[in-house]
């Protein structure tokens, strides 16, 4: 029996540029939010906006809709879909799939949809659900998501129309063929044309998310032995790992696939595969800087001299190699996905080429591919490099040689327990960049976006650090890095008796 919202908190829904929800029963203090009556309105919500936006009636709207392996997303699509085709839409649908090929049917030349909805929540629990939605100009932003909730609240929606229509379509195959092709066409191997990662051996791991397609429809296709692979059946319960880069264990698993197989090359998706992470022959982790640092050599080969725009938390080292090695610029901007792709796209309005935003998160979107936070695109463009490499008796991980890594690094994530969480972490920050103008050895940096970033120079720290607040939630997280052993105890310890003045933030981080 489908569980009813009574009332729903509409805002409440709201988390950035996305709406996510509580889709399932069996967490204690999770209560559902998001349920197929939810997913009906939110669906009849984006017609409405759609249809303003493009100033063209519902009955002239064709609009895709895919989902990742969650155990909620049948119910909540078939909900959607339903919703939508009685305003009179065409509806595609694409059954299982990845979150950038939904982005990618709305300027397909084949499917050309208006709009598009990708039923997801990323890496969260299984329980949780959501929706991100796009057109042709990109992943809507969020004063787009607030008017969309807005019009679900107050009921404002197209009058009912007939000649609605559901089709079931299979663009998953169109978008792996694009990636087929950039391969190809990449590599250019005189001999082996049509199968240039012949020879190589490359483990996928799905997590049992929407990324098992990669092995079947990109890799053998390519040639690739793909021995090895592993949890690429979709899975809503995710029972092997938490589908996500960024995730200790996810990334443990890779690399002992890697290494149990003796393989080339290890790679992750995250549960709707617009992020992504890569695990050397020898095991080793290419994400967060080093994955950073491997596309930007990339890039920069192709565009020498460009910007590569970052978020906050990149290290020195990355710097350093970008600016130094690569010989192009380096901005590091703000967290959020979002915000690094606008911000390249910003520069590049103003002039300052930059092919390349990227977060420590593994979300990567470059220029000649929309800005599209795109995981299997990004990996797909190291398969080029690391088969060019093959020809050449190279390795890709050659390529970032000379990144210099810190040798300590820890993040703590501290609890703020006021209701107004921003004002009283804004007070901390600002109080901390005074603190750390008059104590010797620290430096607050320049051209820093949020929070305060501060160089510790102290032979005994040899590092740096950021404090910023979290973009949704009441939490104040504090990046460390050090050169020196011991430089993130003798950097954290002076913070620990600075913040101690603030009792309503939560210290108990710092017991580790």
């Amino acid at each position: 029996m489908t569980a009813t919202v009574q009332n729903p908190n509409w805002t409440k829904l709201q988390n950035g540029s996305d709406i996510r929800g509580v889709a399932l029963p069996g967490i204690p203090d999770e209560p559902v939010n998001l349920t197929p009556d939810i997913a009906e309105t939110l669906g009849k919500a984006f017609v409405r906006w759609l249809s303003q936006t493009l100033n063209k009636p519902a009955q002239d709207l064709t609009i895709s809709l895919g989902r990742d392996s969650r155990l909620s997303g049948p119910d909540l699509m078939a909900a959607t879909t339903s919703a939508i085709s009685r305003l009179g839409c065409r509806v595609y649908d694409f059954g299982l799939a990845s979150t950038p090929a939904m982005f990618m049917s709305t300027v397909s030349p084949d499917f050309n949809c208006d709009g598009a909805i990708m039923l997801t929540a990323s890496h969260l629990p299984f329980n949780r659900n959501g929706f991100k939605f796009f057109t042709g100009e990109g992943g809507l932003g969020k004063p787009d998501i607030s008017a969309i909730l807005n019009f679900a609240a107050d009921q404002d929606f197209p009058e009912p129309a007939e000649g609605g229509t559901i089709e079931t379509r299979d663009f998953m195959g169109v978008y792996a063929e694009g990636l087929v092709k950039l391969v190809r066409e990449g590599v250019n191997h005189p001999q082996q044309f049509e199968q240039p990662l012949k020879g190589l051996h490359i483990i996928l791991d799905a997590g049992n998310g929407a990324g098992g397609f990669y092995c079947d429809r990109v890799l053998k296709p390519l040639g690739a032995d793909t021995s090895g692979s592993q949890f690429l059946d979709p899975d809503g319960t995710f029972p092997n790992h938490v589908p996500n880069p960024e995730n200790e264990a996810a990334m443990a698993a890779i690399s002992e696939a890697v290494l149990a197989q003796n393989a080339d090359f290890g790679i992750i998706f995250d549960t709707d595969v617009d992020r992504g992470a890569a695990v050397d022959p020898q095991g080793q982790e290419l994400n967060r800087n080093r994955l950073i640092a491997l596309i930007s050599a990339v890039v920069l080969k192709e565009h020498p001299g460009s910007t590569v725009v970052t978020d906050s938390i990149t290290s020195e080292g990355l710097t350093t190699f970008i600016e130094q090695d690569l010989k192009g610029v380096h901005h590091r901007f703000k967290r959020g996905y979002k915000n690094v792709i606008n911000e390249a796209i910003r520069l590049n309005n103003e002039g300052q080429e930059s092919w390349l935003a990227i977060e420590t998160s593994g979300h990567g979107a470059m220029k000649e591919n929309y800005f599209l936070d795109d995981g299997a695109y990004l990996i797909t463009k190291l398969l080029v490099e690391l088969a060019k490499l093959k020809l050449e008796g190279k390795a890709l991980s050659d390529l970032i040689a000379n990144l210099q890594e810190p040798q300590e690094s820890s993040e703590l994530r501290m609890k703020i327990g006021v209701e107004d969480f921003k004002d009283y972490g804004n007070q901390i920050i600002e109080a901390l960049s005074q603190f750390a103008d008059n104590h010797d050895g620290w430096q607050v940096v320049p051209k820093n976006y949020e929070g305060v970033r501060v160089s510790c120079q102290s032979p005994e720290e040899q590092g740096w650090f950021l404090l910023r607040l979290s973009l949704h939630d009441p939490v104040i997280p504090l990046n460390i890095e050090s050169n020196v052993e011991g430089g993130v105890s003798q950097i954290a310890k002076t913070l620990l008796g600075f913040l101690k003045q603030f009792d309503k933030l939560d210290l108990s981080a710092f017991e580790r």
